[in-house]
């Protein structure tokens, strides 16, 4: 059955266009139920149950149904992913709504359907010829879609009463709206509101705790005096918008204060307009206050209860983990079993009148400092993608046993013979690269990077390549990975182990002995690395003059080639900055940290980069060459000249000179920095440098025109040889592939909309994996510290402060702010001075990079922000009784800012 509607619209050009919909309707759509013989279902159809088995509802105890709205779709979305909540009907018209007003909503319910154990069907009522219902003149589209799924609700009522069973199946509509559920029961539908049907299920009490705190047609109650002003009606925002009196942006807040915010404007591509709730006189730049809120980006957070002090309360408080999110109400009957856990709570609203967003109980991840516990709350807030891979994606992998085929040879370079190795961190499995270098006939070098083929498994748009896509990188926490890609692929397959064969994508050169390049090829290939190295058995290789086997003769080679290159790439203007990494020993028994030492980097680490390096820039000319509009590529911005100012500073307080107006300049400078007295100066002078860099992101060639990378001085870069590790890679992989005809295209390859899509989430993944990384290292730290007592070590100032002093502790690679500042103590007399910078405590004067000692002990007070906090013990200060207390230790970040507390 065929409807149409005809409407005119007008063109931009002025011109009257008639508009022709068709809509097509169908009487063979099945209803889903397993019971019923009057559909024609589909083997393997996901199936509401013949009898449910669901909880049993004081309200409904015969066997039912569920069918929700949308408003109880998109907010009790975590009672219906609950195991309790099954044979629920999802009607297109509650599927299409969700889908517009909430992604990450739509994505979940999608999940459940596909969750065969929890029998949700999904029922295409807008194309079933007696569930269709066309939207009236004067109806607003809100009314027409409350009718279609009162309308849906009656047809399965009566059509579940035609099946031949014993008892009969009800079918209970779910709904927050006061004016759908009156409709309903004057309809003689069954209607109940998510709570009133939540609370009739006796056994699962529980459940009542997850609810989500809204009222009528979703929106929050609300009375007493307003606390927050009202923002502007979207009418408003877009008018003022276009006119250019708002501007319209994505609000970040400091990850260490959250009393400061950026709002970065969306299409300012010339210069990102940075508002701050404050600015100082030195350092002007706009600043404004949000007028309006378009899309919310509201997400569970985790956190502990705060239990209230009332007897027998149900209202308490939960404090976010994430220091930026205010404390959330949420009604409880669980709080004294949740006390000291921690637990995810998802925020639902936040009326004028609060000065605290309502909110609902989710799940109890567990004991508050647990290992495990802790290690989930991490993933969590970084928002990392870490449930195991699901059977779709799975389904997607080789079969085992796997093996390479007389097939696979005829379209790959048989490159076995030649004397392979790989050089990694010690107990790496995910080896993505390898290496060679052999002299050619003509005495010429050929070297070649050969890189793990990761794209022959992972074929575009299956649920594999877009499990890879979603999760972009992948994560290594201190003893823990997880994993882009399932661990057959990752440690196995496509892990260029030694004396196996392997599928790989090649680099390689002819060079002369001068490390000149005279000839580029990639092919597809096969090979067998002849040895997997660590460093420091491949510096030992090296340096051993007994040693002259093939694996160590290209070794030499490489290592040759590798100092001239960088000697190169440096004269150039390439950067060698400086940020300390800590490596954790791990008892074997107890997995705790017993050792913490700074990662030691040796001739073979700069070696095997340089490659990688070259490799990625030949690949990147090669396929902008081949796509000048879909490359994938790689850029780093030059920061702006006021990112160096607290460099430049710090140099002149030594008497030491910093240009920073080129990369080149710059680099020439640090090499020079330097001081007799004071050898490790110019390590604390890189990495203050590196402090003032801008990130490194990807972007989509047709998008952009600026494609220097500042830190490598080359004017184009890609990433092309982690490709286990990195979804970009595999992206770079594809294009090359095409490029030299060993792989066809597919139309997501060559979409640039598409392509700077999935750069938008590869940039967010990546930063987001570094930040879980360094919380990490921070937890492990505090696991360290923890039986310790007070630590006496060296430090030396990074940064000074108005009230503080950021010290550096070569030591341990480790960061921490020492406040000369205490609430309810006597201030001390402080005076700094930015010009220098020094900060001047009483009689005792601070410069950056001073040398000064510190007791560091953990500060276990607070299980919910447990701190490891520092004590100057030299220089003493002397004057006063003057305290000195860091809030938290961090590692390999920005350095911690003291909180302020806003008034109430």
């Amino acid at each position: 059955m065929l409807t149409s509607r005809t409407f005119l619209k007008r063109t931009r050009a002025g011109a009257v266009m008639k508009v022709v919909r068709e809509h097509y309707l169908r009487e063979d759509i099945a209803c889903g139920a397993a019971a019923c013989e009057q559909c024609g279902q589909q083997p393997g159809e996901p199936r509401l149950e013949a009898q449910p088995s669901g909880a049993a509802s004081s309200l409904c105890p015969a066997p039912h149904y569920l069918l929700p709205d949308t408003n109880v779709l998109l907010h009790q979305i975590d009672i219906l992913e609950d195991p309790v909540i099954t044979n629920v009907i999802v009607l297109q018209t509650v599927l299409q709504e969700v889908r517009k007003r909430s992604a990450p909503v739509y994505k979940r319910i999608r999940d459940v359907i596909a969750n065969p154990e929890k029998h949700f069907y999904s029922f295409t009522n807008e194309h079933h010829r007696e569930t269709y219902i066309e939207q009236e003149q004067g109806e607003t589209a809100n009314d027409r879609n409350d009718k279609a799924i009162r309308v849906a609700a009656k047809w399965y009522d009566e059509h579940l009463k035609k099946i031949n069973n014993e008892e009969t199946i009800q079918v209970i509509l779910l709904t927050n709206d006061r004016n759908n559920k009156e409709k309903a029961v004057e309809e003689g539908l069954t209607a109940y509101t998510c709570e009133e049907y939540i609370k009739s299920l006796i056994a699962n009490p529980d459940l009542v705790d997850r609810l989500a705190c809204v009222s009528d047609e979703g929106k929050e109650i609300e009375s007493g005096r307003i606390i927050f002003s009202e923002h502007l009606p979207l009418s408003k925002l877009q008018q003022g918008i276009k006119s250019g009196i708002y501007f319209q942006g994505t609000f970040r807040a400091n990850r260490d204060n959250y009393l400061e915010a950026t709002v970065w404007i969306h299409g300012d591509t010339e210069e990102n307009k940075e508002l701050k709730s404050s600015v100082s006189k030195n350092m002007l730049r706009p600043s404004g206050r949000v007028v309006g809120i378009i899309k919310r980006n509201w997400r569970p957070f985790c956190g502990m209860l705060s239990k209230s002090q009332i007897k027998e309360a149900r209202r308490h408080l939960f404090t976010p983990a994430d220091r930026r999110i205010p404390r959330i109400r949420i009604e409880t009957r669980q709080s004294s079993a949740l006390e000291g856990q921690r637990i995810i709570v998802a925020i639902d609203g936040w009326p004028r009148n609060s000065r605290y967003p309502n909110g609902h109980f989710v799940k109890n991840l567990g004991t508050a400092g647990d290992k495990e516990t802790e290690t989930e709350v991490l993933l969590l807030e970084h928002d990392v993608p870490h449930q195991a891979f699901s059977q779709a994606v799975l389904s997607f992998l080789p079969k085992m046993p796997w093996s390479i085929t007389e097939e696979d040879m005829k379209v790959r370079e048989d490159l076995r013979y030649l004397c392979v190795c790989s050089v990694d961190p010690p107990g790496c499995t995910d080896i993505d690269d390898a290496l060679h270098c052999r002299e050619l006939e003509n005495g010429n070098l050929e070297v070649g990077v050969h890189i793990a083929d990761v794209s022959h498994f992972i074929r575009p748009g299956n649920a594999l390549d877009q499990e890879s896509a979603k999760r972009g990188t992948t994560v290594y926490l201190c003893e823990k990975r997880i994993d882009m890609v399932p661990e057959l692929l990752s440690s196995n397959l496509c892990s260029l182990r030694s004396n196996v064969d392997r599928f790989a994508f090649s680099c390689i050169w002819e060079m002369n002995h001068n490390a000149e390049i005279l000839k580029t090829r990639f092919t597809k290939s096969v090979i067998n690395s002849k040895a997997s190295l660590t460093y420091a058995e491949a510096q030992m290789r090296i340096d051993s003059s007994s040693m002259k086997d093939d694996i160590t003769t290209s070794l030499r080679g490489l290592n040759k080639l590798a100092k001239i290159l960088k000697k190169r790439r440096i004269d150039n203007g390439a950067l060698t900055l400086s940020s300390p990494e800590v490596r954790f020993h791990i008892d074997s028994e107890t997995h705790d940290p017993i050792d913490l030492q700074t990662k030691e980097l040796k001739e073979t680490n700069s070696m095997v980069e340089e490659f990688m390096l070259l490799a990625n820039i030949s690949v990147a000319k090669k396929i902008y060459e081949e796509f000048s509009e879909y490359a994938l590529l790689r850029k780093h911005p030059a920061p702006p000249p006021s990112n160096y100012d607290i460099l430049v500073k710090a140099a002149k307080s030594k008497n030491l000179e910093i240009k920073t107006d080129s990369a080149k300049a710059l680099a020439d400078t640090l090499d020079k920095a330097e001081s007799p007295d004071f050898p490790y100066l110019n390590t604390l002078l890189r990495i203050l440098a590196t402090r003032c860099m801008m990130q490194a992101v990807y972007f989509c060639s047709g998008m952009d025109n600026d494609f220097h990378h500042y830190g490598l001085a080359s004017p184009i870069y890609t990433h092309f040889t982690s490709p286990i590790r990195r979804y970009a890679d595999i992206i770079v992989h594809r294009l090359l592939a095409v490029a030299i005809q060993a792989d066809s295209t597919y139309p997501e390859l060559t979409d640039k909309h598409k392509l700077a899509d999935l750069c938008k989430n590869l940039n967010y993944r990546h930063k987001m994996a570094q930040y879980a990384q360094r919380a990490s290292v921070a937890f492990h730290t505090q696991l360290f510290f923890k039986n310790k007592g007070v630590v006496n070590e060296e430090a030396y100032i990074l940064f000074v402060r108005k009230n503080a002093i950021v010290v550096l502790i070569p030591k341990y690679g480790l960061e921490g702010t020492v406040f000369f500042e205490e609430k309810d103590k006597p201030k001390p007399n402080l005076n700094y001075n930015d010009e220098v910078p020094s900060l001047t405590v009483e009689k005792t004067t601070f410069y950056t990079f001073d040398k000064v000692k510190v007791n560091i002990m953990l500060d276990a007070s607070n299980i919910q922000h447990q701190k490891i906090r520092m004590a100057l013990v030299e220089p003493k200060i002397l004057g006063s009784d003057v305290p000195n207390q860091t809030t938290e230790l961090s590692t390999n970040s920005e350095p911690e800012k003291k909180k302020k507390k806003l008034k109430k």
